[in-house]
Formats: structure tokens, sequence, C-alpha cells
């Protein structure tokens, strides 16, 4: 039997009609619109399409969006003073530096995210915000990790009970995504590259989430009869422009009772939830509960 497949237009889409009904509501009646701004340093090209993507559907929402282009010779004090100036500004809710940074200043990408106000950090990586979501606090979490748990739950698919197996401990994807299973009851496993016979755990998996990084890693050898299966992989393969994920996604679904594409799966679930939490960002500020 065929897998259904979790189609990530459909999904992002109700994401993006709950949020923008509560724009309106902060607008309407707070008078505050959400504001994001992205900070880009240099020229890399893909940055640039990732950046006016998020522009595109920040504007799309009704929201306030900034994008603030910096030069290739940016040191890191110049990039600090502007994440300083816009932690201070009341009218900015969301900050996000753009990754990746110029290579004279990337040992550095630690201190500056952590420098962003952890109730301005959509992107959800300071330490704090990592603490919170630690301790079950969901105050604004990684967004693609967070857009395939809300993929789930609007879908239908219970959580609560089942075997999850996260395959990749990545601080963008993998442990979070391992502490928001948990918080919903779910049984998690973490895989990575010293996990012994790894086809065996995933094969105990109800709920298996690839994000290693690797063009077709999971096989359907390793994938449970009726599992769900979550691919987060973007990869590219020399000489091809085709974007493949880390499951083998025509084999696998045949097996699988869920799966998500590569493209058109978690990576549009990824830039709502980014809507998401700049509205939530907000209210934070704001002390308002809609």
């Amino acid at each position: 039997m065929t897998a259904q497949i979790l189609d990530g237009k459909t999904y992002s889409g109700k994401i993006k009609d709950l949020i923008a009904k509560d724009i309106d509501t902060l607008k309407n009646k707070h008078g505050i619109t959400p504001g994001l701004v992205v900070v880009i340093v240099g020229e890399n090209e893909a940055s640039k399409v990732y950046v006016a993507s998020k522009h595109k559907t920040c504007t799309e929402m009704g929201m306030r969006s900034d994008v603030i282009r910096m030069p290739e010779s940016t040191t890191k004090q110049e990039l600090l003073d502007q994440i300083d100036k816009l932690n201070k500004d009341p009218e900015i809710h969301g900050i996000l530096v753009q990754l990746p940074l110029p290579a004279h200043i990337k040992a550095d990408e630690a201190e500056i995210l952590n420098f962003i106000n952890p109730d301005k950090d959509v992107d959800g990586f300071h330490p704090m915000n990592v603490g919170r979501l630690g301790i079950g606090e969901e105050h604004l979490v990684p967004c693609t990790p967070y857009g395939c748990v809300k993929m789930m739950e609007l879908a239908g698919i219970e959580i609560s009970g089942k075997k999850a197996v996260v395959i990749g401990r990545s601080n963008i994807v993998g442990k979070p995504a391992f502490n928001l299973l948990l918080s919903r009851n779910a049984t998690v496993t973490v895989c990575h590259s010293r996990t012994k016979d790894l086809a065996a755990v995933c094969r105990e998996a109800d709920i298996l989430v690839a994000a290693i990084g690797k063009t077709k890693f999971v096989t359907a050898d390793m994938v449970k009869p009726g599992a769900v299966v979550i691919d987060v992989g973007i990869n590219r393969v020399p000489g091809e422009k085709k974007i493949y994920g880390d499951v083998d996604f025509d084999a696998v679904k045949e097996v699988a009772g869920y799966i998500t594409p590569v493209p058109g799966g978690v990576g549009m679930l990824t830039i709502a939830m980014l809507m998401y939490n700049t509205l939530k960002a907000a209210c934070l500020q704001h002390k308002i509960t809609l």
C-alpha cells in the first residue's frame, strides 16, 4: 500500500491561515504589527534566495519585513553593533542572522547568534531557548523540527505513546526534534554515526525522522510497515540540479504509512513556523495572549 503524502504546501497553508487570524487580531485590537528583520552578510547566492523567500512570505502575511544587507568585509563587532540596535528597537520582534557567515567571522558564529535577545530569537538557537525546550517549555523553537511536529499534529497523526527514532543529532534539527517528540509523550531514540545496527533501530520506529544529510540514506528495509517517515534532508548531487532527501522516497513510500517528499515537504513548513515564531515573539514582548 502506497504511503499517504504529507504535502508541505497544504500544511504550511493551514499554519499560515491560523497565523493570519492572530496577526489581524494583534494589529486591529492592540495596534501591533509583528516585525522581522533578517541580517545577511556577504553575497552567498543560496542565502539570497532564502532571504527573498522569507521576506516575500512575511509581506504577504501582513507583517513588517526588513532585510539588512551587510558587506562581505563586515567585522564581528560591526555585526554585533547592528544586532544591538535591533535588540533595542521595540518595533522589531524577530531577528534572524542568515547563515552561513563569511569565512573570516564564521568561527564567531555562536557568539554572534547568542548576542540576539532570546525573546527575539526566532530561529530558536539561543542557549536560553534551547534550555527552555529541554525542560519542556516551548518558548521560541527551531523552525524545522517544530514544523515537522506541527505537520503531524495537523494531519491527525498520534504521537503520544509511539516509538520515535530521530536519525541525526544536530542542534538545528535532531536534538530539538527529540525534545519536541518527548514532550508529546513519544518514546524517543536518537541515532547517529556511532549507533550500532542502525537499520534494526529504525525498523522499530512508528515515527522516523531522517535528518542526517545523506542522499537516500534511509532505504525501504529500514522502515517499519505503516510508519510515519519525515524527511528533513536537502541534498544536492554534483552535476545534478535536482534536490534529494535523506530518504529513498520511491522505495520507502511503498512501505510507509505517511511520508514527506523532497522538495515540497518539510522545507515549506520551516518558513511557516518562522512566521509563527515572529508572531509569538511579538506577543511575548508585549505580554499579550491571543
